[in-house]
Formats: C-alpha cells, structure tokens, sequence
C-alpha cells in the first residue's frame, strides 16, 4: 500500500477514477504537511478544497461536516493525527514520553468529534498502536506512513466493494430482463465524496454503469441536512449516471408500485452480529424493503465493523443541534448566494437523531471489500474474525 500512496501523494492532482468536470479528484490528499479536503458543506453550487494544517482544523472540519461519511472521516482522523504528531514533536522536543502523551491526548479529542462512525476510533487506534518504537522524529514519519496506509486501504477496499456489488447487480438486471431499467434506491451520501474514491453504495453503481447496465437511481433527498440531494445527485450527475431525487418519504410508494429492484445503502458501524447502523432514516428503508420483497444490501469496508459489538442497539447515536431541523440552506438563485431560511415556528424545538439502527433480519447482505456476505455473527466473524485479531494498519509495515 505504501507504494501505491507514494505515487499517489506525489502528483499535483490526485490519482481518481471519479471525476469533477472531466477532471481526476479525491476526497483527501496530502501536498507536504498540508492536507487538502474538499468541503462538503459548498456543494453541490461550488466545488472547494479546503487546506487543514493542524489536528485542531481536522478536529473543526470532521465535527462541524465539512466532510462527512464513515470512510473519509477515518482518513481524515488517520491524517489528524499525522498532524498532530508534527504539533506533539514541537511540544516535546526528543522526549517520547511526552510526545506520546500528547499524540493520545489529540487522538481523544478527534474521537470525541463524531462518536457513532467507527472508523474514526479504528483510524486513531492504528496511528496510536504503529508508533510505538524509535526517536520523536521517527515517529512522526510513521504518523505519516501510517495516514498514507489508511488512506490506500480506503480506496482499494471501495473499489473492490463495487467489483462485488456489480456482480449483484448485473445478476438481478439478468432476471428483470437486461433491456430494461434496472432501478436502484440510496440513502444519504456513501458516494466518494463519503470516501476517498469510488464510494461504498455508489461503487456498484458506478460499475454497473460503465459495465453497459442500464441503470437508474432513486436518491432519497436525506433530511435534514439533505446529503443525498446535494452530494449523491451531484456525484451521480458528473459521472453521468441517470437519476431522480426524491423526498424521503417516497420511497415506500415507490416499492409498492415495483419502481425499486435494489437498495444499496452505506454504513457507518456495522456490529459483529449484523446490525447496521447508518444515516436517520435507512431503517424505514429497510422496513419497505422487506415489506416488498426488494433486496436490501449495505455496502461497507471492513473499517467499519465493530467486531467487539454484536448488539447494535448498544451504538451511540449522535444527536446534532436542532437547527439543522429548524432551518435549511440553499441557493438563492437571483442573488447567486447561500442563504439559510427558518422552516418551523421559532417556538418549536427540534429534535436531531443522526443515525439509526437496521436490524440484522432486514439485511439482504453485507457487501465489503472481500464479497458479499450474510448480516449475521457466523458469517461475519468467519471472514473476518471476531476482533481479537491485530487491527490491518497495526500490522502494515512502516518504512
């Protein structure tokens, strides 16, 4: 992987299968100490890249979703903590100790910025557990290997999510009749603006759409911060795949009617025993599925498992302010300027559950970056074991 990320990390514009414009892009790159994001937040009106110097400004952009998305938040914190490690040398000079105790310090404050998605943990994790060893100076050096190593398994794992989930896809496309329009519903943003590239539920999509199959996507506008409207709609429209946005609630007439073959969902945890957990909303989605007999799959890497979990109810749902319920952004088109407009009586709270849990039962299957596997523990701890095991960046060599 180090290999791969040396060449990736030495071209002015990142290595990318998705495009902005006809132009290569990613989520996240590093140009020297300065690691550039694109900022969520300006899409899908303006496309700007955002430069974070220290682990505070990664600490802000991750909290405050100037990037969002399990996968990406984990390169990001990978990449917090690479920062941090520079910000740790400057505190304590030769001393390992205290560098040590600072790097721990800023990896808890980057943890505490979004608790459900567990990459972010696993990412700080590695970066904590891989620099054990040698001089202050060295292992600021594997701080940055390290961030590099998160990022490539990053991108090689969504890849192989959508050579899988083609293979779902085109299967399904065979038995509804090959000339007809294969329909697809997503939730939220797991595209590869959620990643670094590719996406996770949009791999597959992508896939199949430059495999020939004729596809369509229903995406789900994903209130209240509307990801999938602004985000997914705009991912889906640069690389030219077919689409129609629709209000949340849409989704089940649209099942009922036989309009959906397919729902293909991200995660941001998926327990041991199945459960997944995702975006405010995706139950419901699952609930109309199984109600329809429309197959329900997730698309994840295996950076977002949770192996020491089996109970998904037991995963901590992030509550974010009300004002993301109360009020909403948008384009003002005579003016050409963001505004934000009050939706509800100011007198009205809001309330603003980010995620919520699928049970396992409504699970079609699990589709990661080593198959397509069933939502439950046997088959989940048979492929990838149940967490004892060394974590995959703890294990990867550092030059």
């Amino acid at each position: 992987w180090l290999k791969f990320e040396r060449v990736v990390e030495s071209r002015d514009r990142p290595a990318s299968a998705m495009k902005v414009d006809g132009v290569p892009r990613q989520t996240m790159w590093a140009e020297g100490r300065v690691i550039k994001s694109v900022d969520q937040r300006s899409l899908p009106h303006e496309f700007v890249v955002e430069d974070i110097t220290t682990c505070h400004e990664m600490a802000v952009a991750i909290k405050d979703m100037h990037l969002r998305g399990a996968v990406v938040i984990g390169t990001a914190a990978a990449y917090g903590m690479a920062l941090a490690a520079c910000e740790a040398q400057a505190g304590a000079g030769d001393d390992v100790g205290k560098f040590m105790d600072l790097l721990k310090a800023s990896g808890e404050k980057l943890k505490a910025t979004r608790p459900t998605a567990v990459n972010l943990e696993h990412a700080v994790r590695d970066v904590l557990a891989g620099v054990t060893s040698g001089t202050v100076a060295e292992r600021v050096e594997q701080a940055w290997e390290l961030a590099k190593v998160q990022k490539g398994h990053d991108l090689d794992w969504c890849r192989r999510i959508g050579e899988h989930g083609l293979k779902i896809i085109k299967q399904l496309s065979d038995k509804k009749g090959g000339d007809k329009t294969f329909n697809i519903l997503t939730h939220c943003n797991a595209g590869w603006l959620a990643c670094i590239d590719f996406g996770t539920a949009t791999a597959p999509m992508y896939a199949a759409h430059d495999a020939g199959i004729k596809l369509h996507v229903y995406v789900d506008e994903t209130r209240p911060r509307n990801q999938g409207a602004s985000l997914t709609a705009w991912e889906l429209g640069q690389h030219g795949v077919p689409h129609t946005v629709i209000a949340d609630n849409t989704g089940g007439h649209l099942m009922q009617h036989g309009m959906v073959d397919m729902v293909i969902t991200g995660a941001d945890r998926v327990t041991r025993g199945g459960d997944v957990c995702n975006k405010i909303g995706t139950y419901l989605k699952a609930l109309a599925a199984k109600d329809n007999q429309v197959p329900f799959y997730v698309a994840l890497p295996s950076s977002t498992l949770d192996l020491r979990l089996v109970d998904g109810f037991k995963i901590p749902i992030e509550q974010r302010s009300a004002r993301e319920v109360s009020h909403v952004q948008g384009l003002h088109e005579e003016s050409g300027k963001m505004l934000e407009v009050l939706l509800t009586p100011k007198s009205s709270p809001a309330a603003n559950y980010a995620f919520d849990v699928t049970p396992r039962h409504l699970v079609t299957g699990l589709i990661t970056e080593r198959g397509v596997h069933d939502a439950n523990e046997a088959a989940i701890v048979a492929v990838f074991g149940d967490g004892s095991e060394e974590p995959a960046a703890k294990k990867a060599k550092v030059a």
